[in-house]
């Protein structure tokens, strides 16, 4: 058996996948799909594997809960007019309150017969009307290329 010793960041690419996002219960940004940046998979060696993470912090009501949904589309238009979803699920509860909650929720998303494009979209959602709050993004780890990511 060999070993390869190597930092792991020679093996992986992390790109931004959207931008910053803030939501308020009830209010602007609060069960409001977010749309991700379209990144070319060919770009990073044409990775087979990746990881959505979306890191948060929400401010919370005794009891009150953060969603999250996602999905991630894929094609071979640059601007993926042609764009299929290649994972989702409805939202589901990663944070419950009281107080100041952080955390990440993270997603394996295979992408070996994707198309050479890919969007991550999320919606987050707070289950109070009008106190709560919440502060997310999202970045997309992708690994298994077939050579390393510049």
């Amino acid at each position: 058996m060999t070993t390869q010793i190597r930092s792991i960041g020679d093996l992986i690419a992390v790109r931004r996948a959207a931008a910053n996002t803030a939501a308020t219960a009830g209010g602007s940004g609060d069960n409001t799909a977010v749309t991700g940046v379209i990144i070319d998979r060919a770009e990073i060696g044409s990775p087979q594997s990746a990881v959505l993470a979306i890191p948060y912090t929400a401010t919370l009501a005794a009891g009150e809960t953060l969603s999250i949904g996602y999905s991630v589309q894929e094609g071979n238009a640059a601007n993926l007019s042609d764009a299929a979803v290649l994972a989702a699920a409805d939202p589901v509860v990663v944070a419950t309150g009281a107080g100041t909650v952080t955390g990440t929720f993270e997603v394996n998303v295979p992408l070996a017969g994707a198309g050479r494009y890919v969007r991550a979209n999320f919606t987050p959602d707070l289950s109070r009307g009008a106190t709560d709050t919440a502060a997310l993004s999202a970045v997309l780890v992708f690994g298994g290329s077939d050579r390393l990511p510049a």
